[in-house]
C-alpha cells in the first residue's frame, strides 16, 4: 500500500491524524511521504512521529514541516524527540536534554517567522561564511517565504522523563507522553508539565496533552496481545533508555524494564519478529499497552478519561509471521469499525 492510499484509508476511516516516523535507515523520507499524504487528503492532520535534532538542522526541519503545512492547507504537526533509531543507525545516542532544548528554541523561532542568529560554526565543524571575505553575506537566517495566512505549525514534543517533560511544557504547544497506558504514570507526567508551565508564568490549560499507546484490538484477545508485543517493547524501552528507569515504577516493573534494556536489539527496531518482543512478561505488557477484544479495549481507553489528555497516538499491530497479516488487517478494521466509533460516542 502506498502512503497516498494509506492516508486516504486513514481519513475515510475516521482517524484524526497520520504520523510518519523519521528514521532514514528504516523508512523513505518522512517529508516526501507527508507531502504525498497531504495531497491525497483534505481533513486529516499529518505530522512527524517523530523527528530528531541531529539528522536535520533546525532550519531544515522548520522549512520541511512548513512546506507540508503549505501543501496541506494548515494540517501539519511537528512531532520531535531526542532521537532513537534514526540516530542509532548512524552510531549516535539520543541528543542530550541541553542540545534538544537549544534545538526547540531555534525551530520554534523559525516556525514563528523570526530571524535566528547563526550558530557558532565551530560547533558544527564548518568554516563560517565570513572566511570567504564576501562583499556581503547574511547575518541571520529565517524562513522568508512563510505564508502569513497559515497558522504556525504546532510543535509536539514526545517525552518520557521528567527533565524533558518540564522542558517541553514551556517550549511546545503539544506534549505527548511515551509512557504507555498506565493512568497513574500518565497523571504523574501531566502534573509535572502543568506545574512547570505554572512556574514559568504560562497557562497550563493552553498545553495540549497526548500519549503514545501500543493499542491493538482483535476478536481474539490472545491474538491482539501477540500483535501488540513489539509495540509494547518498543515504547517501554524509552522508560529505561539509559539502563535505569526514568519514571516511577515498582520493583517488579523496574526489573522488567532493566531486562528489556539489556535485551533490546536496535537492529530489529520495529520488526514484528524481533526477539525483544518476548522479553517482557504478559502481565507487564497488559498494563503498559492496550490489547484485547473491542469491548476490552474500549473499557481500558475510557479509563484514561479525566487525565486531561486530548489524544491517543496508536502504535498499531505488528505481525511476527507473514501468515499473521490477515490478523493485522482484521485488527485494523476492527479498530476502525468498532473501537473508534465507541470511543467517539
Amino acid at each position: 500500500m502506498t502512503i497516498a492510499e494509506r492516508a486516504v484509508q486513514v481519513e475515510l476511516g475516521g482517524w484524526d491524524g497520520l504520523l510518519v516516523p523519521d528514521s532514514q535507515g528504516l523508512l523513505a523520507d518522512t517529508y516526501v511521504m507527508l507531502a504525498v499524504a497531504a495531497a491525497a487528503t483534505s481533513t486529516v492532520q499529518i505530522g512527524t512521529g517523530v523527528t530528531n535534532p541531529y539528522t536535520r538542522h533546525a532550519a531544515i526541519t522548520a522549512s520541511a514541516i512548513a512546506s507540508v503545512q503549505a501543501v496541506s492547507g494548515g494540517r501539519a504537526v511537528l512531532g520531535v524527540g531526542r532521537g532513537d533509531s534514526s540516530l542509532a543507525h548512524l552510531g549516535y545516542a539520543p541528543a542530550s536534554p541541553a542540545y534538544f532544548e537549544r534545538f526547540l528554541d531555534r525551530v520554534q523561532a523559525y516556525l514563528r517567522g523570526e530571524l535566528v542568529t547563526f550558530e557558532a560554526a565551530a560547533e558544527e565543524g564548518i568554516r563560517p561564511v565570513d572566511d570567504l571575505h564576501l562583499a556581503g553575506s547574511p547575518a541571520e537566517s529565517g524562513l522568508l517565504w512563510l505564508d502569513p495566512t497559515l497558522p504556525k505549525v504546532p510543535v509536539d514534543v514526545v517525552a518520557t522523563g521528567p527533565k524533558v517533560i518540564r522542558m517541553a511544557a514551556v517550549k511546545a504547544e503539544r506534549l505527548t507522553f511515551a509512557l504507555g497506558a498506565d493512568p497513574e504514570r500518565l497523571s504523574w507526567a501531566v502534573d509535572i508539565a502543568r506545574k512547570a508551565r505554572t512556574e514559568a508564568g504560562l497557562d497550563p490549560d493552553e498545553l495540549s496533552f497526548g500519549c503514545y499507546i501500543p493499542f491493538v484490538t482483535h476478536p481474539d484477545a490472545d491474538v491482539a496481545r501477540s500483535l501488540n508485543a513489539v509495540g509494547v517493547a518498543t515504547l517501554a524501552r524509552f522508560s529505561v533508555m539509559h539502563g535505569r528507569p526514568a519514571v516511577p515504577v515498582d520493583d517488579a516493573s523496574k526489573a522488567e524494564l532493566e531486562r528489556l534494556a539489556a535485551g533490546y536489539d536496535m537492529k530489529d527496531h520495529g520488526a514484528g519478529a524481533a526477539a525483544h518482543r518476548n522479553v517482557l512478561s504478559q502481565g507487564f505488557a497488559d498494563a503498559f499497552g492496550i490489547a484485547g477484544t473491542p469491548d476490552q479495549c474500549v473499557e481500558r481507553a475510557i479509563g484514561l478519561e479525566g487525565l486531561g489528555l486530548d489524544r491517543i497516538v496508536v502504535l498499531p499491530a505488528l505481525s511476527k509471521e507473514v501468515a499473521d497479516l490477515d490478523d493485522v488487517a482484521l485488527s485494523r478494521t476492527t479498530m476502525q469499525n468498532e473501537v473508534i466509533p465507541a470511543l467517539r460516542g
